[in-house]
């Protein structure tokens, strides 16, 4: 985190979601406010997706690695769009970075909190204006430092209410998180009113000397924002049970691309993973 601006890697998200929108054919996601928020125009970000520019531009140039942002926010919004349809009526996104969901959000009882560093939020909110791009009421901005405030005081004084259910998108936030910093969040989301779910992405350890020496690389491109998470699909999932979450959906990156292209893409190294887990309550109505 960089002191008065963005997250470098809220900004690398950005660009890899933008450059999408004029890359690729069939989109995976669709985000017209992506472009304009980030105050560039297409010929611009176009120059800027090239082998020569610093890792901030390296999320769009790389495509599976951009397939794969549009991939999780996709299964993301879907999610969302389905526990609206199941009637819940908050949804928290953590780590909330340029994400627009809120700003497209076309339902106005839906409650949108977007949970994020004051700095990134700060910068975040100076952008949205300079793009005209309205607040909705239906948001709340929650600044929250997750290495000084507790998630749980910042959300419920923000007028957030643990006895409604909620769904949590928590997209390129986990392997950032020591792993109980992780697991206390996750225990968070769980103690929420059912139904509750959650979506979020994670990394796997290495499991050869190819795969560590790609980690060891994606770790110096992310210079100041270190890795310190990585789980296998068993440890997650054991430790997801243990909090009660039945429903789980579990992806590769190359499945969650293919699933929505008909096609596959080739990762270096492990690829990363995205996740849809939900706890339900099965009692009798």
């Amino acid at each position: 985190m960089e002191n008065g601006g963005p997250s470098r890697t809220a900004l690398a998200t950005a660009y890899a979601r933008a450059y999408h929108q004029i890359a690729d054919r069939p989109q995976i996601f669709t985000d017209p406010l992506a472009v304009r928020l980030l105050g560039v125009t297409a010929e611009e970000l176009t120059k800027l997706a090239t082998p020569t520019t610093d890792h901030l531009g390296a999320g769009a140039i790389d495509q599976p690695r951009r397939l794969f942002f549009a991939a999780r926010a996709r299964f993301a919004e879907d999610a969302v769009a389905a526990a609206i349809a199941d009637g819940v009526r908050q949804v928290v996104i953590l780590g909330a970075g340029l994400d627009t969901f809120a700003y497209r959000n076309p339902r106005p009882d839906l409650r949108v909190f977007e949970v994020d560093h004051p700095a990134t939020q700060a910068w975040k909110r100076e952008r949205l204006a300079s793009a005209g791009i309205d607040r909705p009421e239906t948001l709340t901005f929650v600044p929250v430092d997750f290495e000084t405030q507790p998630l749980a005081t910042g959300l419920e004084s923000a007028g957030f209410k643990r006895t409604d259910p909620a769904v949590f998108v928590w997209l390129g936030v986990v392997f950032y998180l020591t792993a109980n910093a992780a697991h206390a969040t996750l225990e968070y989301i769980a103690g929420q009113a059912q139904p509750v779910e959650v979506v979020f992405d994670y990394l796997q350890p290495a499991a050869t000397d190819e795969d560590r020496a790609h980690q060891r690389a994606r770790a110096d491109r992310l210079a100041g924002e270190p890795l310190f998470s990585y789980f296998t699909t068993d440890d997650i999932a054991a430790q997801l049970h243990a909090l009660g979450f039945t429903g789980i959906e579990d992806h590769s990156a190359p499945d969650l691309i293919a699933g929505y292209l008909h096609g596959s893409a080739g990762f270096e190294g492990e690829p990363p993973r995205a996740l849809r887990a939900s706890r339900i309550l099965h009692a009798s109505r």
